[in-house]
């Protein structure tokens, strides 16, 4: 068991009180880049006390500094999400610092892109086991101190490719989907918990630098499908739901058509993206075959990827593509359908007698 050791800098005499309700206690996973990065600075902005996670301890001490520029308390633990005992003794280090942990978010995830016998199998068993079983590790950790303390909010950071297939990241999405399902039936066994919130969040592709240290079978050179989404802009999202949890978050002016899309016309959507991926790599320039941060700590820890200048001239084309795809699922879900012929008038058709 990898046993997670602790950053003893930052100060506990603060200006926030431990014990202040308005002072959350947040566990956050994948802190040290993209998205957990802006997570961590966002609660840090509003005073929540911070244990912060992920793979490596330098980046990840960093980012703590930063949250102590910002007056908020921070505490770093490295710690492999794969490792359930790690994971236990991650919880173990949030409340013995301060004394609950009362958000947790499930935030890493890693991927590769390439076809799928084309991938190593290792990789796609280490997908599945950081992004899928380290969600449920995190949730294993965490739930025995909800339901003592009869509060808490597990998020779960998930993707809109837990409604929609992306080809060639078939590991990604499997985990994804599986996270989905996850969510919900955790969810639907703590019924009986109102104050124990099950949260799923759903953003589309989001500008972090996930694919310059993601894994790469495909050769080419990558980038994310327009539009893609401020970190920061999902960062205050959770911030949002940690002080008001539902169940499901969308985020980005595509993630609810796409859903949409996928629900009602599967194929046809799944088409539409394969078609739209196709022309993309056909386009992409050279790139080395890598196993990125699959196996070893990343070593980009900025928050953003830099793709969102790139990709502002591309946004029309994919927005009218997947509203374009939506509006006819819309329809075809909205067509007139005859009436299904009662049995007893299909009766009187069939065996009609003079009697």
């Amino acid at each position: 068991m990898q046993t997670p050791s602790l950053s003893s800098s930052g100060s506990l005499g603060s200006s926030n009180s431990l014990n202040s309700i308005s002072s959350p206690v947040v566990v956050l996973t994948g802190a040290s880049s993209g998205i957990g990065h802006a997570t961590a600075l966002a609660f840090a902005r509003q005073g929540a006390q911070l244990v912060l996670a992920a793979r490596g301890a330098e980046a990840l001490e960093k980012v703590a500094a930063e949250c102590r520029l910002l007056d908020a308390d921070a505490l770093a633990v490295p710690t492999d999400v794969t490792d359930a005992g790690a994971m236990r003794a991650l919880a173990d280090a949030a409340i013995g610092r301060y004394g609950r942990i009362d958000v947790w978010i499930n935030n890493v995830g890693i991927g590769a892109v390439g076809a799928f016998d084309a991938t190593p199998i290792e990789a796609h068993q280490q997908i599945i086991a950081t992004n899928l079983v380290g969600h449920m590790n995190g949730a294993h950790a965490v739930l025995p101190h909800f339901r003592k303390r009869g509060r808490g909010t597990l998020i779960n950071m998930i993707s809109v490719g837990g409604w929609t297939v992306t080809p060639y990241t078939v590991a990604y999405t499997t985990s994804k989907f599986g996270l989905r399902g996850f969510s919900e039936a955790l969810r639907a066994e703590l019924g009986s918990l109102p104050e124990v919130h099950v949260c799923e969040v759903y953003p589309i592709a989001v500008d972090t630098p996930g694919l310059l240290h993601g894994a790469n079978y495909s050769g080419k050179r990558l980038r994310p499908p327009p539009p893609v989404l401020d970190p920061r802009r999902v960062a205050n999202a959770l911030v949002a739901l940690s002080r008001a949890p539902r169940d499901v978050t969308a985020i980005g002016s595509v993630a609810l058509p796409a859903r949409l899309a996928h629900a009602v016309m599967p194929k046809l959507t799944s088409r539409l993206i394969v078609w739209m991926t196709d022309r993309a790599l056909d386009r992409a320039d050279p790139a080395p075959v890598t196993n990125g941060n699959l196996f070893e700590p990343s070593r980009v820890h900025t928050i953003d990827g830099g793709y969102r200048t790139l990709a502002t001239r591309a946004v029309p084309v994919v927005a009218v593509a997947v509203a374009g795809t939506a509006a006819l699922a819309l329809l075809w879900a909205l067509r007139p359908r005859k009436a299904p012929r009662r049995d007893d008038d299909f009766y009187r058709s069939t065996y009609r007698t003079d009697h």
